[in-house]
């Protein structure tokens, strides 16, 4: 059973494990960030800055602050290990784990996909590894910036299997709303849905807000959505309801007029301006992305029926040849994404970046 005197360790002090960890750290939780040297620094040099959509700005002070590089000395009093690695490091947290970490502690994957927590499972058994999601979007401020500030961007909450007494409300705390779930495995195929928009964002380099309220860009993703519908009807999975719309109706909603979608979809549009994607920060930054997990896993479990997912391809092809390029977030219009204007034409050799 969780309880207050709990040790939380946040495995991979990211953007999300610094809001989710800042929030907790705040609320009196015993808290432990592990993370690389890029955001560790500035954390030790000038503490953590958690703000939010809702008008919420608090500072922890360095000296307040259990900050390491070390899988170590992060993870051997834990008995709660959140982690917050991008999905292409869920094998390596998963043996940093196996190394460091009580063999009694619970595991919550807090990722994107709908695959990260079958494989920390896999890779530690015997273990009790939980699912988890956070349905909002997180900016860090940039590199060298103390305090470190982690700002929650859109309206949003965090919800876990409900495998664990306490633990939902030990993590419930100011800031952070968090739901247990027994249906986890139908809430990560929702959130699978909205997260196709995350290579809209990288490939058009726009700002969330103004790109979602583009209809041009939102017909994008209404299309991948429907490819995505279809794949997981074939499946026999039902996605569980987790915004104000079923899921069956999203892609009918993205495709109305500006205007209309303004007044029916507020509460999507609820984003700050500076509200980016994760995968436009990879770009960004010359990292590997979660397309993989994202548009890859919607084009597997639709292959495995035999319907065709052209819209998803596109998109994730043509964000692995801006990996590949490594020059950032390629700043295409949407009929270049579409493949209808000579910008994005793939005559040779696949998809042209802008």
């Amino acid at each position: 059973m969780a309880s207050e005197a709990s040790t939380i360790a946040i495995a991979g002090a990211g953007s999300i494990g610094c809001y989710v960890g800042g929030c907790l750290a705040l609320a009196g939780r015993k808290v432990v960030f592990l993370g690389r040297g890029r955001l560790v620094e500035p954390m030790r040099e000038g503490g953590l800055r958690i703000s939010d959509l809702d008008g919420r700005d608090r500072r922890i002070e360095a000296q307040a602050i259990a900050v390491s590089d070390d899988p170590a000395m992060a993870l051997r009093d834990a008995d709660i290990v959140l982690v917050t690695v991008k999905s292409g490091a869920t094998a390596e947290m998963a043996k940093v784990i196996a190394a460091h970490g009580r063999p009694d502690a619970v595991v919550v994957s807090l990722q994107n996909g709908v695959d990260n927590a079958d494989r920390l499972r896999s890779a530690l058994p015997g273990r009790q590894v939980l699912t988890g999601m956070v349905m909002f979007n997180v900016v860090l401020s940039p590199d060298g910036d103390a305090p470190l500030r982690a700002h929650r961007a859109s309206q949003g909450e965090m919800m876990i299997d409900a495998g664990l007494d306490g633990l939902a409300e030990l993590l419930n705390v100011d800031g952070l709303a968090v739901e247990a779930r027994a249906d986890m495995k139908a809430v990560q195929w929702s959130k699978l849905l909205m997260n196709l928009n995350n290579a809209l964002v990288a490939l058009s380099d726009l700002p969330l807000a103004r790109q979602l309220a583009d209809r041009s860009w939102r017909v994008i993703l209404a299309a991948q959505i429907d490819e995505a519908l279809a794949a997981i009807r074939a499946a026999g999975i039902v996605p569980a309801r987790i915004t104000g719309l079923p899921p069956a109706l999203l892609p009918k909603v993205l495709r109305l007029p500006d205007w209309l979608f303004g007044l029916l979809a507020r509460h999507m549009l609820a984003i700050d301006l500076e509200a980016r994607s994760s995968m436009w920060d990879d770009l960004k930054r010359g990292r590997q992305t979660e397309i993989d997990e994202l548009q890859g896993a919607v084009i597997r479990l639709a292959r495995q029926a035999g319907i065709p997912t052209p819209m998803n391809e596109r998109v994730a092809a043509l964000v692995r040849q801006a990996e590949t390029e490594g020059r950032g977030p390629p700043g295409l219009g949407p009929e270049a994404v579409k493949g209808t204007s000579r910008e994005g034409n793939c005559s040779s050799g696949g998809p042209r970046s802008a």
